[in-house]
């Protein structure tokens, strides 16, 4: 069989193909897709795509600034209004008392008086001038220190100082200008005590008598109290002072018996008195001082 032009494979009456060898149509769906056009239209539809989210982003963005911008207006809006509210539409306080309202305390500029001294009104006679006696300056029938009680004696008073003193104590008196002298005797179980108190115009008189005694006061019997302490008995004597009053103990045995370091009654009995006597002298002067504190003013 002959295949030459227009045989029954390839001649011009064939549809498969022209004479030329060109390829023409494929009945069959045999023919090769354009890639090249393909992949230019899928890189155009990622351009439209990429394009319209660029976009969308801006506008969202842009949007969010707005609505953060607004915010910001109202709020500073609202703070505009509540400073104003605060500066001149809220009502004003009320006002408080100034400090210079209430009272203030006033004080004088004058120092008071500092109180008187009770020593003050026993150093002179000049202001000791409360009554004084034996009755004064002795009252009662008894003495009682703590649970010690003593029964009083006889008791005297004289202006003859020389008198109611033994040894050199009465020419002492009498040289350093001795006004009186008042004297009283306490007993207690065979001990006796006789306290004497010499009385100055003023205390340097008394310093001056109380540093140069010598002797002792005279004791004093009477009472229900025999003659004791004279000589030659050993008795106990003490001296002391306070203002313009000089003050002596003498005491010992009733019997007679001397005195000696070991009889701490007798010791008791003498420091007992001479207590009992300070605290009358000193309570002359604290009853005056305060009479002349509450006294009204001249």
């Amino acid at each position: 069989m002959s295949f030459g032009q227009g045989g029954p494979w390839g001649g011009p009456g064939s549809p498969g193909q022209d004479p030329y060898g060109t390829p023409g149509p494929d009945p069959y769906g045999t023919q090769t897709p354009d890639w090249a056009a393909l992949a230019d239209a899928s890189a155009a539809r990622a351009r439209r795509k990429r394009w319209l989210m660029i976009g969308g982003g801006v506008l969202a963005t842009a949007a969010v600034g707005a609505i953060v911008a607004t915010a910001v207006v109202s709020m500073n809006k609202g703070d505009d209004r509540a400073s104003k509210t605060n500066a001149s539409e809220l009502p004003a306080p009320p006002e408080l008392p100034t400090e210079s309202a209430a009272p203030e305390p006033t004080f004088s500029s004058v120092d008071p008086l500092p109180p008187p001294d009770p020593k003050d009104f026993i150093s002179s006679a000049e202001k000791d001038k409360a009554p004084l006696s034996a009755d004064t300056l002795f009252p009662g029938a008894k003495l009682t220190m703590g649970d010690r009680v003593y029964q009083k004696g006889a008791t005297t008073r004289t202006t003859n100082c020389a008198a109611a003193a033994q040894g050199a104590l009465g020419s002492i008196l009498a040289a350093n200008g001795c006004d009186q002298v008042i004297r009283a005797t306490y007993s207690k179980d065979g001990v006796a005590v006789t306290v004497g108190v010499a009385v100055f115009e003023q205390e340097a008189q008394a310093l001056k008598a109380k540093a140069e005694a010598k002797d002792g006061i005279a004791s004093l019997s009477g009472d229900g109290v025999p003659t004791f302490c004279r000589a030659p008995s050993v008795c106990r004597k003490v001296t002391n002072s306070i203002g313009r009053y000089v003050y002596f103990t003498v005491s010992g045995f009733t019997s007679g018996k001397d005195v000696t370091e070991s009889d701490k009654d007798v010791y008791a009995t003498g420091d007992d008195v001479a207590e009992f006597t300070f605290r009358q002298i000193f309570g002359r002067g604290r009853a005056q001082a305060s009479a002349a504190a509450t006294a009204p003013a001249a």
